[in-house]
């Protein structure tokens, strides 16, 4: 009776407040999955890397004399040549000819362990001979084993030896590709935003350019380094492998995303900003430079960062373009062979070695740290820049 003469009352509300609350439910368990995912795939990745980041190097005297300068694979016993680094022992003829005031003495080095070796160390899963973990062990009981930073990680390039395998050139070769495709897509693309937005008149050939221009955001990023190969490979016969023909590709792949972030932001500056200027008598080139693209410039080099983000992560395109090879020396210049950092990674995965499997979990925080550094950048920019109204 006392709900009949309410005229505020709504039959239904109860139900529409029950569905809106399971909606609620429902939203909070996708937001909860989607962060246990991704918490569970950084903790496994975070576990699995960190290993890495560490190398383990046992004591050795060795008495330096013609013969070891020539042959010193064999001047350790049978269980020590399964402690100690090939890499190590071969490096050590060219140590003894940079340092000749050896030969004739005892030196004591802290020579590279082998990867089984320090896997074994570590508590991974390994291949190590009974008497030689019997030896470990001693070895470790008495100090001649510790655990350095592993600057071969960060300072060397790729090996088939694991223990000596790092990550240097595939730094360096993503470095130099994304320069290139920076000083490509960028400019071109902020500029063809430009004239799209501001300075081209509205017909239907605009509008075709525009939405192939927004489906060219949407398709395969594998597409793009057939199209790599075949302009810059087949067409132009420039180098294969290269960061210059890997940059141009994932220009080609950026160019869409930069160009329809920039036309958003442009399109956001308030129409008020340039009647001001036709009022006060500017040119539509003064107003564009000295208006229009102050107030939009945060929106366009945060869409510009997150495509430039998205290309340093790509891996499909670089692949057709050859930049999977085995590259052990850091690039020297655009045109030198190069790796990249997701091939790199690629490569390693596919390794049957025990010990490749935390340098490519190294690997991915190495990539990670670098993606999320370009995301944060983005984030400052923007907040920094932007202009409210």
């Amino acid at each position: 009776m006392e709900k009949n003469n309410n005229y505020f009352h709504i039959p239904q509300i109860k139900k529409r407040n029950q569905k809106a609350k399971r909606f609620q439910i429902l939203a909070t368990s996708a937001i909860v999955v989607a962060m246990s995912f991704l918490a569970f795939f950084l903790f496994d990745i975070i576990s699995k890397g960190y290993p890495a980041f560490k190398q383990s190097y046992v004591k050795i005297e060795i008495s330096i004399d013609e013969e070891t300068a020539s042959n010193p694979y064999g001047l350790l016993d049978r269980e020590m040549t399964q402690i100690v680094s090939r890499a190590w022992l071969r490096t050590l003829p060219q140590d003894i000819e940079k340092n000749p005031h050896w030969i004739g003495t005892t030196q004591t080095f802290w020579a590279l362990t082998g990867a089984e070796v320090d896997q074994y160390i570590k508590g991974k899963p390994n291949r190590v001979r009974d008497n030689v973990k019997a030896k470990v062990d001693h070895l470790l009981e008495k100090g001649e084993i510790e655990s350095r930073f592993n600057i071969i990680f960060f300072f060397t390039g790729d090996s088939k030896i694991p223990e000596n395998a790092g990550f240097y050139s595939a730094m360096i070769g993503s470095v130099l590709t994304m320069l290139v495709t920076m000083a490509l897509a960028v400019p071109i693309g902020i500029m063809t935003a430009i004239y799209l937005e501001e300075f081209a008149p509205d017909n239907k050939f605009t509008q075709f350019i525009e939405v192939n221009i927004n489906n060219l955001a949407a398709i395969p990023s594998i597409l793009f380094g057939l199209l790599g190969l075949a302009i810059f490979i087949n067409f132009f016969g420039l180098p294969r492998s290269s960061a210059l023909v890997g940059g141009m590709t994932l220009a080609l792949m950026s160019l869409p995303i930069i160009i329809v972030s920039s036309k958003a932001a442009l399109k956001a500056v308030p129409e008020s900003i340039r009647q001001a200027g036709y009022g006060l008598g500017l040119t539509k080139w003064q107003i564009t430079r000295d208006h229009v693209l102050p107030i939009a410039m945060p929106g366009m080099l945060t869409g510009s960062i997150i495509a430039l983000a998205q290309a340093i992560g790509e891996t499909a395109p670089l692949i057709i373009v050859g930049m999977i090879a085995f590259v052990p020396d850091a690039p020297s210049s655009i045109m030198s062979a190069a790796t990249v950092m997701p091939a790199q990674i690629y490569t390693w995965s596919g390794m049957p070695e025990l010990a490749y499997i935390e340098k490519t979990a190294a690997a991915i925080i190495v990539l990670l740290t670098v993606l999320l550094s370009l995301n944060t950048i983005a984030i400052i920019l923007r907040k920094k820049f932007t202009k409210r109204f």
